[in-house]
């Protein structure tokens, strides 16, 4: 197996730096209404989404940390285990945002429509790894 190429390195910090950055927003600060307006979201009841938001973030993080870690294995010499760690992270990463894609075509967003930022914003940056990755 090949080493990731600079394409998919670069690509996969930039995905992982964003998950990062929304993060804390999503765990901590999602009854406050710029989170709502950033993240695309409304709810009438902060309490109802908090353990949602709280997971989201989490997951979010450990994905981040995930593609961090397998370029550092990278980095470090060992490209094919890191090269695997960051695919496996890029996956999750592309599949959940998937999924918040299917949730939203569902009518689980509210409003409707609010997930295309997130989906393209968490989705296009691994598809560029995992395509990448291939050359």
């Amino acid at each position: 197996m090949e080493t990731l190429n600079l394409v998919a390195q670069i690509a996969a910090i930039v995905g992982a730096v964003a998950l990062i950055a929304v993060a804390p927003i999503e765990m901590f600060q999602i009854d406050k209404p710029y989170a709502k307006r950033f993240l695309h979201v409304e709810h009438a009841n902060d309490r109802d989404v908090e353990l949602w938001a709280f997971c989201v973030g989490a997951r979010n993080l450990i994905a981040a940390v995930g593609v961090f870690i397998g370029l550092g294995m990278i980095w470090a010499g060992n490209g094919d285990v890191g090269t695997i760690v960051v695919l496996v992270a890029s996956w999750y990463m592309l599949l959940s945002g998937a999924a918040m894609g299917v949730a939203d075509l569902l009518g689980k967003w509210h409003p409707r429509g609010g997930s295309v930022v997130g989906v393209l914003g968490s989705g296009i940056p691994p598809l560029v790894v995992i395509i990448a990755a291939a050359f």
